[in-house]
């Protein structure tokens, strides 16, 4: 077979339905260009490759061919199927072996790092505030969803001892909490003061319909944290707390972007003073008490919980295979939704809503969120139990958090899911804003994440709960 005459699908394209889709992460100029629309004839031809193409046939196809869509197959792109083969970004740890499909530019630079500009102000899609209030009208200035991970070791750290609120932290007990969460929840409580600390753990028969649906629909069974946002939500209506605060890192945050789950506009929603003015609006004519700056995130968080995507978001295309999934799996246990439910029309109606807001990291530590000043702070201050695994900075409260990578990684690479890797893109722009070292993160890649061929170890743990007793 002559390759320069034989033409094919270039690797990480793939036909689906009548368009071509790409898997992968493009050039800054081509970002969001991920696919492309194709007619009926157009669509007969690509069915029937590889196969070597006449003249009328290249003509049909010649703006793909002209992309670089179609290519002679002396042109395919080669995915690396070890570490050690990768490309990397000149800047930071990003690699075409954790991101298959990932592109440079003419300096070597990945999308991540050639976007750098684009993304400097995404803190949050929710309110960024730093300092809060004293509650007049409950014992709580603020609740917390605490792992026992980093992150959330630090958010409690800083709104508890720095900011000296009382704090509500409320921890669902995942079946798969690694051992060394368990101890950093138990030297808070012993650090902490100030934080009251209550806990809920859903009876296992429930736990495991879920789990056994959600692992069909993803291969994993990563809920985290949307059920805790179900579970807990009635109880902070109830305290009238009047702020849920959150704490991801901000590669974290930025991920999204890159994962296309949220826009640009979203980072900027909340400063949108006449587009909220409208919302009020439009809830004072329906005899609703005006939002504050957060509630309406609070809302649109829970609903979509309770009730799915709503058309808007389903139509924008910005809806997430990953929450759709979790949602879906939620079906099987639906009692524990109706509490959720209750309290969601109870705190629309009384205004008594949790504002969802964003704490920056980077500004309350100095500017840039340093992983290993991080550390030290909160094993210090919080008595934090580090991982065995120490260079471990991503995720660090999860048994299976390596199988939720493999997942991830291997429906990507398969091409079965769009959604690229959360921890491939979080430990990539994590180097790229240097919260970390490159060396480090690349470390990390080797030794802690689940980014392999083959099926890892930590699998059987999730596996093995979800069979039937």
């Amino acid at each position: 077979m002559n390759n320069s005459n034989f033409y094919t699908i270039q690797n990480r394209w793939k036909l689906v339905n009548d368009k071509l889709v790409y898997f992968g992460l493009r050039n800054k100029e081509n970002l969001f260009n991920t696919s492309v629309k194709i007619n009926a004839r157009q669509k007969a031809i690509i069915q029937q490759l590889p196969k070597e193409l006449s003249n009328e046939e290249r003509n049909i196809i010649s703006t793909l061919i002209s992309k670089g869509i179609i290519v002679t197959f002396d042109h395919l792109n080669v995915i690396p199927t070890q570490l050690r083969h990768a490309r990397f970004c000149t800047n930071c740890a990003a690699n075409d072996y954790i991101i298959p499909g990932i592109e440079f530019d003419e300096n070597g630079l990945c999308p991540i790092c050639q976007t750098k500009d684009i993304v400097s102000n995404f803190k949050a899609v929710t309110p960024v505030m730093n300092t809060f209030p004293r509650s007049k009208s409950s014992r709580f200035d603020v609740a917390v969803f605490y792992t026992g991970g980093k992150d959330s070791t630090y958010l409690l750290y800083y709104l508890s001892k720095v900011c000296q609120l009382r704090v509500l932290a409320c921890t669902w007990e995942i079946p798969f909490m690694s051992e060394s969460a368990k101890k950093s929840i138990e030297g808070a409580k012993k650090h902490l003061e100030t934080v009251e600390f209550i806990s809920r753990y859903v009876n296992e028969r429930d736990m495991r319909k879920m789990y056994q649906k959600l692992y069909d629909l993803a291969d994993n069974t990563c809920a985290c944290p949307s059920l805790a946002y179900v579970l807990f939500y009635p109880e902070l209506v109830a305290n009238k707390v009047p702020y849920f605060v959150i704490g991801n890192e901000p590669a974290q945050i930025i991920g999204l972007y890159y994962n296309h789950i949220a826009p640009a506009f979203a980072y900027r929603f909340a400063n949108q003073k006449a587009l909220n003015l409208l919302i009020n609006v439009g809830r004072v004519l329906t005899l609703h008490p005006p939002l504050k700056s957060g509630q309406f995130q609070t809302l649109q968080t829970m609903k979509q919980l309770a009730y799915g995507d709503n058309i808007f978001k389903r139509l924008s295309g910005y809806s997430s295979d990953l929450v759709t999934n979790v949602i879906e799996s939620m079906k099987e246990i639906e009692h524990l939704t109706k509490p959720l439910k209750k309290a969601i029309r109870q705190s629309s109606w009384s205004g008594n809503i949790p504002r969802f807001v964003q704490v920056d990291f980077n500004e309350i530590s100095g500017g840039t969120y340093d992983w290993r000043t991080i550390k030290n702070i909160i094993i210090q201050e919080c008595g934090w139990v580090e991982p065995s695994i120490s260079l471990k900075g991503l995720h660090t409260s999860c048994m299976i958090e390596r199988c939720k990578e493999y997942s991830q990684y291997k429906r990507f690479r398969e091409m079965k899911s769009t959604l690229i890797p959360f921890s491939a893109l979080e430990i990539s722009i994590a180097s790229s804003n240097k919260c970390l070292t490159k060396e480090d993160a690349i470390a990390e890649i080797e030794s802690t994440l689940g980014f392999s061929m083959e099926k890892i170890p930590e699998c059987a743990i999730m596996e093995a709960f979800i069979q039937p007793k």
